[in-house]
Parts: C-alpha cells; sequence; structure tokens
C-alpha cells in the first residue's frame, strides 16, 4: 500500500493541503501556472503551504531530502508518468509500478508474479496508457526500455517466456494488454527516459 502523501497547492483552483494525488489533480490539471509538490508529512504540508512554493520547486529550491531537484532532470516534464519493472531472477519473481514525477506518488503497483523485466516493462507501460486514458489525464509515460516501448508500439510483447502453468495468469494478463493496444486510441506520448544523463527512473525499485 502507498504510504499516505499530502499534498500542497499553492497555485491552482483552490490553494490548500490535499490528501489525494487525484484530488490534488483536479486543482491543477489545465490551471495555466499550477504549483504544486507533495510531502510525507502534514505538519511538513503546512510549512509548505506558509512558505513560497519557489523553496520547494524550481531552480531556487533547497536542497534537501524530502525536497526533489528538478535541476538534475533538466528536459523532464514532470507532470507525467514513470513506469518501471523489477524481476529476482529472468525468469522469476516479476512486479512493476508507475509513479508520478512532480509528486514522487506511487499510483499504481502490480505483483510479484512469474515473469520477466521486460514483460513487466511492456505491462507497466500499457498499465498506464489504459488508466491515464481513463482518467482523462493528459501526460506522457515516462519508460527506460526501449524493448517494450517498441512492443507496445507494435502492440505485441514478443517475450519468448514459455507458456505453463505457472506463467498462465502472466500469459493472461499479456492477452489482456495486447487486446487494449488494438481496440484503444490514445494521445499519450511515450517517451525513453535516459538514465545516463538523469539517473535512474524515478519509478525504479532501486534493487540494483
Amino acid at each position: 500500500m502507498a504510504k499516505q502523501k499530502f499534498y500542497v497547492v499553492w497555485e491552482g483552483v483552490t490553494p490548500g493541503i490535499y490528501t489525494s494525488w487525484t484530488d490534488c489533480q483536479l486543482q491543477t490539471k489545465g490551471y495555466d501556472g499550477a504549483k504544486y509538490k507533495s510531502f510525507d508529512t502534514l505538519e511538513e504540508a503546512e510549512r509548505a503551504l506558509a512558505t513560497s512554493p519557489y523553496v520547494y520547486i524550481g531552480k531556487n529550491a533547497k536542497k534537501e531530502p524530502n525536497v526533489s531537484s528538478p535541476k538534475s532532470w533538466a528536459g523532464v516534464i514532470d507532470n507525467s508518468l514513470a513506469v518501471d519493472a523489477a524481476c529476482s531472477g529472468n525468469p522469476g519473481p516479476m512486479e512493476y509500478r508507475g509513479v508520478h514525477i512532480a509528486s514522487q506518488q506511487e499510483i499504481f503497483h502490480f505483483g510479484p508474479v512469474k515473469g520477466t523485466n521486460n514483460i513487466g516493462e511492456f505491462l507497466a507501460i500499457v498499465h498506464g496508457l489504459a488508466l491515464l486514458k481513463q482518467k482523462g489525464f493528459d501526460m506522457p509515460i515516462y519508460s527506460d526500455s526501449k524493448i517494450a516501448i517498441d512492443w507496445v508500439r507494435q502492440k505485441v510483447c514478443k517475450t519468448k517466456l514459455p507458456r505453463t502453468p505457472e506463467t498462465e495468469e502472466l500469459f493472461r494478463l499479456i492477452k489482456r494488454a495486447e487486446k487494449w493496444l488494438k481496440e484503444n486510441k490514445y494521445t499519450t506520448r511515450i517517451l525513453k527516459w535516459e538514465t545516463k544523463q538523469w539517473g535512474e527512473i524515478p519509478a525504479d525499485f532501486g534493487r540494483k
């Protein structure tokens, strides 16, 4: 379960503190010049709301553990979704997740199930595409897997993993993802996360 976050909206429809990412988006989506950020505690959020947003976001942000530094992600779109997968062995227990870059909030998480890292990366992108379309959010998706991005664009998961009783659940997910890609149109941009330039993707599980 994702840890409780508190979202400070300095500039939006109604500035204040919100306890869900959806509520934060309702205040900021489509609002020109919206300024918002997530915090781990209510105390931090209250202190931030009473302070200039530029102390926490932008090029003059303080170098604090709980404050992200966009300077190291020059060129990255803050209001976007990062997806990644992790696998213990190949194949092995696999899981994937999506994280909103600006707030660093985990938006979805699936697994573990037996699979491969490439399959997880593929499913993570499709999960993100379906979720963003369902919610009506217009933001790009970042993935650090060129293979998975290519599979999504070709609308097929080209895995060589054997289909066995142990992997049957995973193959049902793959079939559902491929079906979604073939039956749905989307405008979401799928962008390659440049690890050498920006470091590990925000959705990384940190197990390297």
